[in-house]
């Protein structure tokens, strides 16, 4: 190919440009690329090809030098000659100008046509040209590499995606305790990014399953929701997939045939009547839990028969499944033991007393739904010297250990309060002591206010101490709104020794006047600091003083901010006016 001097020898002087500083240097880089490569010199002949272009060309470079590169190897797809005005290599060299080309046809040795696409870029030598280097590649192998990537990247995308669902689906699911807000929230997530339906099946019962969220294209379908149906005994006769992974089996893919199978029991009849309403050519059935607990199953459906559901489908929404079933067992495991604990408090909640002209009035308001139960609650009750005792209490926690413990202390309050004649302050500090060793309150807040006079004409008085709790707002007649912020102590399970007697304070109430007693749950709102809270509810409480005692209970909550992921506990006593 070259002398020992590192020029080529062959064809025109045109070849000098064709030398190195290391003599065999270039020779033994062009002649290992993989690419195939071809030089001509200005008028278009061939100077030199590398092994490659050999074999791209079927034609040895000995044949080849000297040749006119457009009459050599340039063709019309049918194999004919075409006039060098129309071969765009000719025109690059005319105008010494980069370009590329795609899909020219080249005849090979062997007479075979074959599709090229070609890169030229020019050559100088000090300034002069000198011809243009070719890279000449197979545009078949090139749409076929350029296939496999595009079919590599979208694989690559569409495993990004699944598991950017999946995770996004632990982390939304993640953030509520209720069922049906859960499975609201996958139904969203899942249609249409994944399916063009979804459906949620739940074993409930002895032996049942409930269809507790069907979501399409139009979003929650109640239509096709909250049937029940028996669920039939496991056995190897079952065709329908729902029965069979509600009874442990695998998860299930269906075509469109299997999707049309005959139901064999009432549960695969209700199911295959979905799969037919919802013009299912594609489903996925899989178990939501683990294979020792199952609490469900959920069903996707694709309608489109161009893009049905593949195995790497099974496995996402297999692995979706197991997230979700966890997320269903923790929201009714939380269920059972909100239910239990506002049951708890409200049962404790008792009647109140109406003594003499005096009115009472209470609300117990639970979190909202998803938030922790708490331990809130309100007494009121009559002493044994006749006198009227109100308490309002929050134990520290969100469970049912809260809950518990705030009917210990509701108890112990009590019994403390029937017949001492102490100050309220003196009973509080009795319970502070009997705290720890009678019950598993760590920490609570809690009002203990004891109204003297008569019910029937007065004239009374407040006496009351505050373990650490909101302080009670009094309403007047003339349209003045109070916080009683005196008798302030420590809350409840304090360290020994650091308060001494708890304080207890008294104050005369006018005839007409209005006591609202309350919890955090009604001052305390995300995002806002506990003075503005209390600002809002004076506010909002004297607007609403003159209403009946009921109305102003019902709608004072109402009128709070939304937002407050705590029980409200409210209690309010109102005298007669003179």
């Amino acid at each position: 190919m070259t002398g020992g001097g590192g020029v080529v020898e062959g064809v025109g002087d045109e070849r000098q440009w064709w030398s190195a500083a290391e003599p065999g240097f270039w020779q033994q880089v062009v002649g290992q690329l993989g690419t195939a490569l071809v030089v001509v010199d200005p008028a278009g002949r061939i100077l030199e090809v590398n092994p490659a272009a050999e074999r791209l060309l079927g034609r040895a470079a000995a044949a080849m030098r000297g040749e006119d590169a457009h009459d050599l190897l340039h063709r019309d797809a049918h194999g004919g000659r075409i006039p060098r005005e129309q071969c765009p290599l000719l025109r690059a060299v005319t105008e010494r100008a980069e370009a590329p080309g795609e899909g020219d046809i080249c005849l090979r040795g062997d007479g075979r046509l074959i599709a090229i696409s070609w890169s030229a870029s020019p050559l100088t030598d000090d300034g002069v040209f000198t011809g243009m280097a070719v890279l000449l590649t197979d545009a078949a192998g090139d749409r076929s590499a350029r296939r496999e990537r595009a079919a590599y990247t979208r694989a690559l995308e569409d495993l990004t995606e699944r598991l950017t669902l999946v995770a996004e689906i632990t982390d939304v699911l993640g953030q509520t305790l209720e069922t049906d807000e859960a499975l609201a929230r996958l139904g969203r997530l899942l249609v249409p990014r994944l399916a063009d339906w979804a459906a949620v099946d739940l074993r409930v019962g002895a032996g049942q399953v409930h269809r507790v969220a069907v979501t399409g294209p139009e979003g929650r379908d109640a239509a096709q929701e909250d049937w029940r149906e028996n669920l039939p005994e496991a056995g190897e006769w079952a065709r329908s997939p729902l029965v069979r992974v509600l009874n442990g089996g695998d998860p299930v893919l269906q075509d469109q045939a299997e999707t049309a199978a005959p139901p064999d029991s009432p549960l695969a009849a209700v199911h295959s009547g979905f799969l037919r309403a919802a013009g299912a050519t594609s489903a996925l059935t899989v178990p939501l839990g683990s294979q020792r607990q199952i609490t469900g199953a959920l069903t996707l459906v694709r309608t489109d028969p161009a893009h049905p559901f593949d195995t790497e489908d099974l496995k996402v929404v297999s692995d979706i499944g197991r997230r979700v079933g966890l997320v269903i067992d923790n929201a009714r495991r939380f269920g059972r033991q909100r239910a239990v604990a506002e049951a708890m408090q409200r049962n404790l909640l008792a009647p109140l007393p109406q003594p003499g002209r005096l009115r009472l009035a209470a609300r117990y308001q639970p979190a909202p739904a998803g938030s922790q139960v708490g331990g809130d609650w309100y007494d009121a009750f009559e002493r044994k010297d006749g006198t009227l005792a109100l308490v309002i209490g929050d134990v520290v926690g969100h469970d049912l250990t809260a809950a518990a413990g705030m009917a210990q202390l509701h108890g112990i309050l009590r019994s403390l309060a029937w017949d001492h004649t102490g100050t309220p302050g003196a009973v509080v500090d009795r319970l502070d002591d009997a705290m720890p060793a009678i019950t598993t309150v760590p920490m609570a807040t809690l009002v203990l206010a004891l109204l003297e006079g008569s019910p029937h004409t007065g004239p009374w008085t407040l006496r009351w101490t505050s373990a650490g709790h909101p302080p009670p707002l009094l309403l007047t007649q003339d349209g003045q709104a109070q916080y009683l912020e005196a008798g302030q102590g420590l809350l409840l399970g304090a360290p020994p020794g650091t308060g001494g007697s708890r304080p207890s304070a008294a104050q005369s109430l006018p005839p007409g006047s209005t006591l609202l007693l309350y919890t955090d749950g009604l001052i305390e709102i995300p995002g806002s600091d506990l003075d503005t809270g209390l600002a809002r509810l004076r506010r909002q409480a004297l607007a609403l003083a003159h209403e009946p005692l009921d109305t102003l209970c019902d709608r004072l909550p109402a009128r709070m901010p939304p937002g407050s992921t705590d029980d409200v506990a409210l209690l309010a006593l109102r005298l007669p006016s003179p």
